[in-house]
């Protein structure tokens, strides 16, 4: 039997963490109608400030990068998760509407941090790093099956302030687990002056090479369509289907379970088989996965879309495994940053698009685009590997 290495504590408290900044993240769109009550305020108000938390978080990917490379990734997760608990109290402490939003948005920025900075560090001491990223990214989906139920449950029973503590309270104790288990790591970079990694000229010139271009053109496809499955696929199962919103919500929390699952496994694969292969097979999931979602006339085939979304959605780890095979160790930490908040925001645009698509066209329209999308994605792959391109 082998024995516990010290890089598997890293990669567990990674997942942790990673877990605890998406807790405070998602407990709040559950306890949203207490809050527009508390506040009497509208729908579209706590939506701003919803919208403000996940911009400071897409942007915060880049400077997270930079910190790392000056301060050591140590810090900076510390920093991230630190962050986390103190914006998630004082969410649940906010005194106004205006406060909340400003807390929101600090949530967002702080809990930004933490990704970027991990996923270069696993990268780093593991071999394996598909599967590493792959095991990483769990952290995400099981705090997607347990926040939004118990933030509800919690809520309801003791008031939308005590759901929101959630965040902190697992933030908390994985901070203390991470500061006391992980080493101090020695910045990569300390002597690189900060100005310098903002200049505006380096960061177009990293973006416009054709092998970080090309892979973030993938990213930015994957993303909008992770996107627009994550705002709307409860929603086109009740108004396309005409499920209950109790069914919807089981069909997906199945959606979370098979992501869940399915991630390391494709990170493994991707290392096994290699990235390309791994992606393009994972993301022609997807295109059978939306047509199935549209065209279902069953139950047993509904279900069977939502199971093949959720192992197509879990793209992650071959797909950033390629931009940090594209990147070299001294701008690993900044440039996955940089291209990470590129693709993030473009990837944003997911939830607008198909939301408006759905209500000029209808869901068969909106879902269908997601299809023909991921199909020029698993197109281009195949150009890229018949012609033997080195992109």
């Amino acid at each position: 039997m082998s024995r516990w290495q010290y890089r598997y504590t890293v990669l567990v408290l990674c997942l942790l963490a990673f877990f605890a900044t998406m807790v405070a993240r998602l407990v709040i769109s559950p306890v949203v109608p207490a809050i527009e009550s508390h506040f009497e305020t509208s729908t579209g108000a706590i939506g701003l400030a919803l919208s403000g938390m996940w911009a400071a978080y897409a942007f915060s990917q880049f400077p997270s990068g930079v910190l790392a490379d000056r301060y050591g990734e140590r810090r900076v997760i510390l920093t991230a998760i630190s962050t986390t608990a103190v914006s998630s109290l004082l969410l649940a402490l906010s005194p106004s509407l205006a406060f909340f939003g400003l807390f929101a948005v600090v949530l967002g920025a702080g809990a930004g941090l933490h990704y970027v900075v991990a996923t270069t560090l696993l990268t780093r001491i593991f071999s394996n790093t598909g599967r590493a990223i792959g095991i990483h990214v769990v952290g995400g989906p099981l705090a997607g099956l347990s926040a939004p139920v118990l933030a509800a449950a919690i809520g309801a029973r003791y008031g939308w302030r005590v759901a929101l503590l959630l965040g902190a309270a697992a933030a908390v104790p994985v901070g203390l687990l991470f500061a006391r288990q992980v080493r101090p790591i020695a910045p990569q970079h300390p002597e690189r002056p900060m100005r310098d990694q903002f200049d505006p000229g380096t960061l177009v010139a990293l973006l416009s090479r054709p092998r970080i271009a090309y892979t973030t053109v993938l990213a930015t496809i994957a993303a909008f369509t992770w996107q627009a499955t994550a705002s709307f696929l409860p929603t086109l199962l009740v108004a396309h289907h005409g499920y209950s919103t109790a069914l919807a919500g089981v069909l997906f929390s199945l959606y979370f379970v098979v992501h869940g699952v399915c991630a390391p496994a494709i990170g493994g694969l991707s290392d096994r088989f290699g990235r390309d292969p791994t992606l393009g097979v994972t993301l022609a999931v997807g295109i059978g996965a939306y047509a199935t979602l549209v065209l279902a006339g069953s139950f047993p085939a509904v279900v069977g879309g939502v199971v093949l979304a959720g192992v197509a959605m879990s793209w992650s780890a071959p797909l950033q495994d390629r931009f940090i095979a594209r990147l070299s160790d001294d701008e690993r930490n900044r440039g996955f940053g940089l291209v990470r908040t590129v693709y993030m925001l473009l990837g944003a645009l997911g939830s607008v698009v198909v939301g408006t698509l759905a209500d000029l066209a209808g869901w068969g329209v909106a879902y269908g685009s997601l299809s023909v999308l991921l199909s020029v994605a698993v197109g281009s792959l195949a150009v890229v590997h018949l012609r033997g391109v080195s992109l």
